[in-house]
């Protein structure tokens, strides 16, 4: 990653859902989260935390991410932010057999 900023996206604005945008960026040191939600008040620590438990599972520490959220479910913030993690870094899925 030397020198390059790397972006991945996952997630739409629908309802039930939450659009998360990731960056990579050389100068990035720890995890900055940053949440837009209507639930944030209610709902916004357990939000980051999924986000949170989702990087360390994936072993990321220096990254930038902002997730609009929409009412999504715990699975669902999983589901884009790996997603999103994993376009950012170029990541290929294996095909399946």
């Amino acid at each position: 990653m030397k020198g390059k900023i790397k972006i991945g996206q996952a997630g739409t604005l629908e309802s039930s859902d939450v659009l998360v945008l990731v960056r990579f960026s050389p100068r990035q040191k720890g995890i900055d989260i940053e949440l837009e939600s209507p639930s944030k008040k209610c709902f916004g620590k357990i939000i980051i935390k999924k986000i949170e438990e989702t990087l360390n599972l994936l072993g990321i520490t220096d990254i930038y991410i902002k997730a609009q959220d929409r009412g999504a479910l715990d699975c669902t913030i999983s589901a884009r932010v790996e997603t999103a993690v994993k376009r950012a870094l170029n990541y290929k899925e294996e095909e399946e057999k």
